[in-house]
């Protein structure tokens, strides 16, 4: 062979590597750059993650007493920063709340006030630490007898009285989550749970208008008592509610801010005094009627609980399990004898 041919083949050949060394090169390349824009797809469609409460934490809130009598509206403070609160008849047809609030460093919540028993099955069902102000004596007895992890303003350096306020004594104390975190590790009560979380939120906005039996809800009224009215006003532009007590505006005793929500939940039940003071009990155990209210739009629900520590199931008509929107929620506990209504805008 002569050797001009040769050296010939030998330059095809080397041509040959270098074409499939640039085209692998290229091709390796290709597909990273391919797997890169797969990645950075999958990032895209991720599930957004939830604003009123982090669905990862797995740490317990605290479920905190607060004062509602007339005497303490204009005081109220913190509210803003709970994503629960449970409202429930008392004693002379007034109510008390239930503030819940998880990984939050509220620097002022209250006025704090004492505890009703009843109110310790929603702490039970949210594996809360319970924060109160004293108790009544069915209050006192359970929280032994059902071993609540609790903190008591009455034994527990863990309040401050504001008496700059101008109102009785009994309207003054607040607390904090720094203080409370703070003697709950003292206590060394459990800070972590098991327990999912109550309700199933939604990051995309549920709107109530198709399901059976929707009412258009711009205005909602909850009376509590021949004295005591519950009411919210949908703002179409900001998506809450306005919530008003005896036509009042709700507001913060420290930013002056009215309180809104982005949920309403009203469950009915039974209400009856249990002594000569007035005291109440509730029949909140079994199954019973309610609504769900959001985004200018009601529901007729059914709400179920199967024992104190259980929680409370709330579903459709259909059976499926309600799916709240991400916010805020007041679940308005109230009397069977008593009917909410609900109107368009005025």
């Amino acid at each position: 062979m002569k050797k001009s041919v040769i050296i010939t083949i030998l330059i095809f050949l080397i041509i040959c590597v270098n074409v499939g060394a640039i085209y692998w090169n290229f091709f390796n390349k290709n597909e990273e750059s391919k797997q890169e824009e797969i990645v950075e797809s999958t990032k895209k469609i991720e599930k957004p993650k939830l604003k009123i409460i982090d669905e990862e934490s797995n740490s317990r809130p605290y479920a905190i007493m607060i004062n509602n009598n007339i005497a303490a509206w204009p005081n109220h403070a913190g509210l803003s920063d709970a994503y629960l609160v449970y409202e429930i008849i008392t004693e002379g047809g007034i109510t008390r709340l239930m503030a819940l609030f998880k990984d939050k460093n509220t620097e002022r919540i209250g006025s704090v006030r004492s505890s009703r028993h009843y109110f310790l099955d929603y702490a039970l069902e949210n594996d809360a630490i319970y924060v109160h102000f004293g108790w009544s004596p069915q209050a006192q007895s359970d929280i032994s007898t059902l071993n609540i992890n609790n903190i008591n303003g009455i034994y527990d350096n863990s309040f401050w009285r504001d008496k700059s306020l101008g109102v009785a004594y009994e309207h003054t104390a607040y607390t904090n989550l720094e203080i409370l975190s703070s003697l709950a590790e003292k206590r060394q009560y459990t800070r972590e749970t098991n327990r999912k979380i109550l309700l199933n939120y939604s990051t995309s906005e549920v709107g109530l208008a198709r399901i059976e039996g929707s009412i258009e809800a711009k205005q909602v009224k909850i009376p509590y008592s021949y004295s005591y009215t519950v009411n919210y006003e949908f703002d179409p532009v900001k998506r809450v509610y306005l919530r008003y007590m005896n036509d009042k505006a709700h507001t913060d005793g420290i930013t002056k801010e009215q309180y809104t929500t982005k949920n309403i939940i009203v469950q009915k039940v039974k209400n009856y005094s249990i002594d000569s003071y007035g005291r109440q009990d509730i029949d909140n155990i079994g199954t019973g009627e309610g609504y769900y209210i959001t985004n200018g739009y009601a529901v007729p629900i059914i709400w179920k609980k199967e024992n104190r520590n259980s929680q409370t199931i709330y579903q459709y008509l259909n059976g499926t399990e309600i799916t709240v929107n991400d916010g805020n929620t007041f679940i308005q506990i109230m009397p069977i004898t008593m009917t909410p209504t609900f109107g368009m805008e005025s």
